[in-house]
């Protein structure tokens, strides 16, 4: 297939997103090395694969590993997870930044209209602090969209923080003030705020610089503090190209081109039906050159065809940003 058409086809409604995924599959397959080696590794002919339940997915442990790459090019961008000390961090090769840029760009105004409409406060201070952060240049792209004169990173001065949200409320303008979980709390904990007119979105993550919490209760206390009815998350991570959000209890929806499967514990290749617990698989068509069908090392339940819970992590498995447990 001619991959420029393949790349129009990501975002295009005009075909069902099985045709699209075995159109990406099949070309990976061919021209992503790491996943082709892997496909023969376990005996799997491409040509076999007429589903997406057949679809194998690259356990996401190989981004640490090896260089994933599905294009005959240059990376134009490397993206990389934060690790603990020692730990091996992930490296993603992102041969079109642009298509990274569409992705966040549609999935956002999916779920929450315009980006020019808002403002955006971001509290971000562990992912601003190291190089190659996803989540930050999609938020910087957004603040470039959004061209709001109020825009702005903050690390911990929490006192010129609520001087913002404050200013943005008594001017009644629509602000997201999207932060990883721990800074969020002491935010709440040193400047508690009623917010109306602000969604608050948490990214997860306590690197250790918290105990863990159940997702419930961090939504209980940022909640009181901001008088807030729900908090809003995004989980994305530095594998993928797009992002789901959730707006309250943790339940999680996809963009149309992303799809969740969600595998048995002890059978990779078996696809366990709703309301069961298993392995996080995710389907990403924005991944096209890299590898779009990932096994993540999270816990999920698919609860309906459109919503799906993360419940943590697998055990022996490095503690991640997105990190966050759940009732």
């Amino acid at each position: 297939m001619n991959t420029t058409l393949l790349y129009d086809s990501i975002f295009n409604t005009s075909k069902s997103f099985e045709e699209k995924a075995l159109e990406v599959f099949r070309f990976q397959a061919k021209h992503c090395l790491v996943y082709k080696q892997y496909l023969l590794h376990l005996k799997i002919k491409a040509e076999s694969i007429d589903s997406i339940d057949k679809i194998p997915l690259l356990p996401i442990s190989f981004f640490k590993t090896h260089q994933i790459i599905a294009a005959q090019k240059e990376a134009e961008k490397i993206f990389t997870s934060s690790a603990t000390t020692g730990a091996k961090v992930s490296n993603h090769f992102v041969v079109d930044i642009k298509i990274y840029e569409q992705s966040f760009t549609k999935c956002f105004e999916q779920f929450y209209g315009n980006i020019d409409e808002y403002c955006i406060v971001a509290l971000l201070p562990n992912y601003l602090e190291r190089n190659g952060s996803s989540l930050v240049y999609m938020v910087e792209a957004m603040m470039a969209q959004s061209n709001h004169l109020l825009n702005g990173f903050y690390l911990y001065d929490f006192v010129k923080l609520q001087h913002t949200l404050l200013q943005l409320e008594s001017m009644q303008q629509k602000t997201l003030l999207i932060g990883v979980t721990y800074a969020l709390l002491d935010f709440a904990t040193h400047s508690p705020t009623p917010l109306s007119n602000t969604i608050i979105m948490e990214t997860g993550g306590m690197k250790g610089r918290k105990n863990e919490m159940l997702r419930s209760e961090v939504h209980q206390i940022l909640c009181q503090a901001f008088h807030q009815n729900k908090i809003h998350s995004e989980y994305g991570m530095t594998e993928l190209l797009s992002q789901a959000y959730s707006s309250g209890d943790g339940l999680f929806e996809c963009p149309s081109w992303m799809k969740i499967i969600i595998k048995d514990l002890y059978d990779p290749f078996q696809n366990l039906s709703e309301n069961n617990i298993g392995q996080l698989g995710i389907i990403d068509l924005a991944n096209i050159n890299s590898c779009s069908f990932i096994a993540t090392d999270d816990l999920g339940v698919m609860l309906n065809p459109s919503q799906f819970e993360v419940l943590g992590r697998k055990d022996n498995s490095d503690v991640r940003g997105c990190n966050l447990m759940v009732s």
